[in-house]
């Protein structure tokens, strides 16, 4: 089964298309070192809640919305290079992080082995 990488964090509305820019371009950074598929979504229907939701988690501000991301890799070990590899393409190494459209520090992470996948 696949590995998955899985990210949730907080964007402006009004850097929208800059996220976008960026998550276009990270897309084929991704698949160029090896990743099977990425998946970027805008929240639509993100209900608060009272003691967790998705936008607590990334302490969502006023005027942010949540985008819930994954990267599918064929393994752990394809997953490890891959995403090495990625972060040293000269694509993400010279991209300075104040160009983010996106506060990092928020951003939650991690990686996952696929359970079930129908």
């Amino acid at each position: 089964m696949t590995y998955v990488d899985g990210y949730v964090l907080a964007v402006p509305k009004a850097k929208k298309q800059a996220y976008v820019d960026l998550a276009r371009m990270a897309s084929v950074v991704f698949k160029d070192h090896g990743a099977l598929s990425v998946v970027e979504c805008w929240a639509d229907d993100v209900p608060e809640g009272k003691l967790t939701s998705f936008p607590m988690a990334v302490k969502c501000e006023e005027g942010e919305e949540v985008v819930f991301s994954w990267i599918t890799w064929p393994s752990r070990a394809a997953r490890d290079t891959g995403n090495k590899a990625a972060m040293e393409d000269d694509r993400f190494k010279d991209m300075p992080m104040s160009d983010m459209p996106f506060d990092g520090k928020r951003m939650i992470f991690g990686g996952f082995n696929t359970i079930v996948e129908a």
